[in-house]
């Protein structure tokens, strides 16, 4: 006899349990606990209390559920090459037996009780019975004709259908587990399984940890069986630290061809990924950024990539100056720009930064802010998105200018991308362009949480204006004009920046 006290307070009797012994399949515990459960509500020492409420240990959540229920068979632990017929799994649940013609309108009411699985049918034919049907229903909700709630008992009256619950045994194969299931069986116990991947076209690409490497190949085959269109499953070996911003891959599993095509934000993108960058995490900073920009606005894109800044501005009617020193992101950007019709807004070139910003970006700009120039000032924007690296091509901004500034509100717009592992991480990035430009930003700054890229990582975004005392040759800050630049939005604090970090 086991001992337990009401935890609810208003009754300190102690109640005395009948013990419950399962005969059956070890799946039917969460069945046992559910009858102990409907016991203790109809014993006449305790208040009459939702039986969907009611427990005498905490509430198991229903991942947490199904995890007893419908998980791998444990022999599965350590697998390092897929063999699919090894999930196999028989599990006993409840079901109810009805005539076919009623099933649908049965089951619009018996939505609470019906078993809610994905890849498992709620309704199977029933082998004892042509014209009859088997609703499979929820193992740890149903296990007499007592679990079922009032409006459902009517219903099945109404329709002459017994309540009465029958058991049967269904069997589970590789195909009724989820990609998640699968590597919480497979890997070490208490190891983290982390499913998730970068989706490129057909190609799940995946970053996995040192525990993960055993079962590599497994691994890569599970992410393209569980993922409709993914028919290569490739993970990253090196950090991306080299001159063309790509890393080495080893393709796990499945086709070996890196030729893709990818939809971000309504535009089309051809390329190799083995041989460009590609991030589809960037999705909405690539929104933002052109967001930003109106017809007519000229945007200089000096990593540029294979064009998801460069296209989307280009379409919004501006001018488009893009660059990247990788000959293959050179050459999928021209293919990109032909691909979605904007190849007569965009120029494209392939060098390296510095020489872009101190040739073409040169050029252009004194041309457009010059004194000489007629046609109607627009904004400049200047894109930098090479966050390993891009704040120390600011330098380049030194003295780039010659003649008279132009006035403050002209001065060209910066986003430069950047890392940062400080606690306070919007100041972190700051001072590091503070310190490239010998200027303070204080007055014409603002900073981007773009996303965290690891624990303790953040990716950011500085946006400021160029100061002209450090656009233009001889031009000092006291020999600046009086007016400052105009601010582009209020400095972001650190503060601010940790709640919206935390929102995100």
């Amino acid at each position: 006899m086991r001992i337990l006290w009401r935890p609810f307070g208003f009754l300190r009797r102690p109640l005395k349990l009948e013990s419950c012994r399962v005969t059956e399949s070890e799946s039917l515990i969460p069945l046992a606990r559910a009858s102990l459960i409907q016991k203790l509500n109809r014993a006449p020492s305790i208040f009459l209390l939702n039986p969907r409420r009611f427990s005498t240990m905490p509430e198991i959540e229903t991942s947490q559920r199904d995890s007893d229920l419908f998980s791998p068979p444990s022999d599965v632990r350590g697998m390092t090459k897929l063999d699919r017929t090894a999930f196999k799994k028989t599990v006993t649940i409840p079901v109810l037996k009805v005539r076919k013609e009623i099933v649908n309108k049965l089951l619009r009411s018996l939505k609470r009780a019906a078993l809610q699985r994905p890849g498992i049918k709620r309704v199977i034919d029933d082998p004892e019975d042509k014209e009859g049907r088997l609703i499979m229903l929820d193992p740890y909700k149903m296990l007499t004709s007592d679990s079922f709630e009032e409006a459902e008992l009517s219903i099945l009256k109404q329709l002459n259908v017994s309540p009465q619950i029958s058991k049967y045994d269904l069997e589970l194969t590789y195909e009724n587990f989820k990609s998640e299931e699968i590597l919480r069986a497979v890997l070490p116990e208490g190891q983290d399984v982390n499913s998730g991947f970068s989706r490129i076209g057909h190609i799940a690409h995946l970053n996995l940890r040192d525990h993960q490497l055993p079962f590599k190949h497994l691994i890569g085959q599970v992410m393209i069986d569980k993922n409709p269109g993914i028919t290569s499953a490739v993970n990253k070996i090196n950090n991306i630290d080299n001159t063309y911003r790509n890393f080495q891959m080893e393709v796990l599993s499945g086709e070996e061809n890196m030729m893709t095509k990818v939809r971000e934000n309504n535009y089309i993108y051809e390329f190799d990924f083995s041989k460009v960058y590609w991030n589809p995490r960037l999705s909405t900073e690539h929104s933002r950024i052109t967001e930003l920009l109106k017809p007519g606005d000229v945007l200089f894109d000096v990593f540029a990539g294979v064009g998801p800044f460069a296209i989307p501005v280009a379409k919004k009617n501006c001018t488009v100056f893009a660059n990247d020193l990788n000959p293959e992101s050179y050459k999928w950007l021209l293919h990109n720009c032909t691909l979605n019709k904007v190849e007569k807004r965009v120029k494209v070139f392939n060098l390296d930064g510095k020489d872009f910003l101190q040739g073409p970006v040169r050029e252009e700009l004194m041309q457009q802010l010059g004194p000489l120039s007629k046609e109607k000032k627009h904004s400049v924007h200047i894109v930098m998105n090479l966050p390993a690296k891009a704040i120390e091509f600011l330098s380049a901004f030194k003295s780039l200018l010659d003649g008279q500034p132009c006035s403050s509100e002209l001065l060209p717009i910066v986003h430069c991308y950047s890392f940062s592992k400080d606690a306070r991480p919007a100041e972190d990035v700051q001072q590091q362009a503070e310190a490239v430009l010998g200027i303070s930003l204080d007055a014409c700054s603002s900073v981007h949480l773009v996303r965290n890229v690891a624990p303790n990582k953040e990716m950011l975004c500085i946006t400021f204006r160029v100061p002209a005392a450090v656009l233009y040759k001889n031009h000092t800050l006291e020999l600046e004009s009086h007016e400052d630049p105009p601010p582009l939005k209020r400095q972001r604090t650190d503060k601010a920046f940790s709640e919206e970090k935390t929102m995100v």
